[in-house]
This record gives structure tokens, sequence and C-alpha cells, in this order.
């Protein structure tokens, strides 16, 4: 298993390439703001052949880049239906005070070829099986992306801006929802393998058993109401 991961844009969203091996075709998650010159870059130090985009939600720090991207390779990009929206209407799915920050550096559209993600669903790509989980909450579309355990390797969740090291996804923007995001990581994340890898939206990795003792915000959904909180991080 390949993953090449880096941090790009003003937010340091983490864009992934996901390969079943270097010189194969891969997966690309969420490729945001300014990450087209990461992806490419990656693709070549591995010699990897995009087969699709997938994105674990519609904000724009983690869809800034999908056309160029989508457009440059000519694959379909794969995003929840109730976030859909987002990628011809960024300012409305973050506020005028965020949207517009960024709104003339952008070509704000969605890419040629976009197919819906369902809860539940298992993407057969590159090589791959992704398990799509809706996971609402940060917004009303996210989902998470799930890899099962291989060989030497421990099963791995893309979590988006679901669950963070140490935190979860802010809940004030447009979309946002406290309960629903406490209610999903008490369905997607609680009954996963303490062994799972987390590679989340932003910041390091963790796992899900390092979280499970550690963060406040599924340790509150384990245990009941009344967990102190965290700061949270990301868009």
């Amino acid at each position: 298993m390949l993953i090449a991961g880096f941090p790009a844009g003003a937010w340091g969203t983490n864009c992934y390439l996901v390969a079943p091996a270097a010189g194969e075709e891969c997966v690309i998650i969420d490729p945001g703001h300014e990450a087209a010159p990461g992806v490419e870059e990656a693709l070549k130090k591995h010699r990897l052949k995009p087969v699709a985009v997938v994105l674990t939600h519609g904000h724009l720090d983690h869809v800034a880049s999908v056309v160029p991207v989508c457009g440059a390779h000519d694959v379909p990009a794969w995003i929840h239906p109730e976030d859909r929206y987002m990628m011809s209407d960024p300012e409305k799915a973050l506020g005028r005070s965020i949207g517009m920050q960024l709104m003339g550096e952008l070509t704000i559209g969605e890419p040629d070829d976009v197919k819906e993600l369902t809860d539940g669903a298992k993407l057969e790509l590159a090589g791959l099986e992704l398990t799509v989980s809706h996971a609402p909450g940060h917004t009303k579309g996210s989902v998470t992306f799930g890899l099962p355990e291989a060989a030497d390797i421990p099963p791995i969740l893309f979590s988006g801006d679901l669950l963070f090291a140490g935190s979860i996804g802010r809940t004030d923007l447009p979309g946002g929802d406290t309960a629903e995001i406490l209610d999903s990581l008490a369905r997607v994340c609680l009954p996963l393998d303490d062994s799972t890898v987390v590679l989340s939206g932003h910041g390091p990795q963790t796992t899900i058993g390092r979280e499970r003792a550690t963060n406040p915000y599924l340790r509150q959904v384990a245990a009941g109401p009344g967990a102190s909180e965290a700061p949270r991080r990301g868009m």
C-alpha cells in the first residue's frame, strides 16, 4: 500500500494519494486549496496514474483544486449529494466572511464528471475498496473513507474533518451541527478497532485507540454527555 499525503494551501488541508503500490493507479482524496502542484509532484515521484478524486466534504479548502486536477487527468470526482452545491457556491457553504477571502483566486465550479456518494457504498477504484460512511455534523454531506486491514497494514480511516488528533471538526459554519457530529463519531468511529490509523483532513495522523483514550469528544460519546470540550481545528 502506498499513501502519499501532504498539507496544502492556506489551511494546511491534507491531500492524499492512495495506491496499491508505486507505479500503479491511484485515488486522490481532497485536493484542496493550492493542492494541484503537490498532486502532480506526487504522481510523478511515485509513477501513479489517477483514476478518481474522492471528497470527504465540500468545503473550499478540500475541493478548490478539483477542477484542475480532474481536468488534467480526465477523471471523475465523487462527492456526497448534500455537499455537491459547495463546489459551485463555496460562499454559501462558508459564509461571506470566509468565502470571499479567496473568491478572486479560484476557478469555481464542478469538473466535467461528478458522481455522488452514498452511505455504505464500496468504491472499487485503482485496485482498492473504499467504504463510504456518511458522517454529517461538520457539513451535511461529510463522509469518511475506510480501507480494510490487509497483510501487515492496519485498517485505515480517512476521516476528513470528522475526527482529528485530539479534536473534531468545527460545527459553526452553515450546515454544521454539534449533535450530528457527535452522533457521527459514535456511529462511525467508536465501532472501529483501536489499531485503525486515522488520516484526517488537518493535522497529524493518529489511531482510534489513541483517540478513544484521549480525545474528549470520543470520550464524551462513549461515556455519555458531560465530558469537557477541546479546541476544534480546521475549516
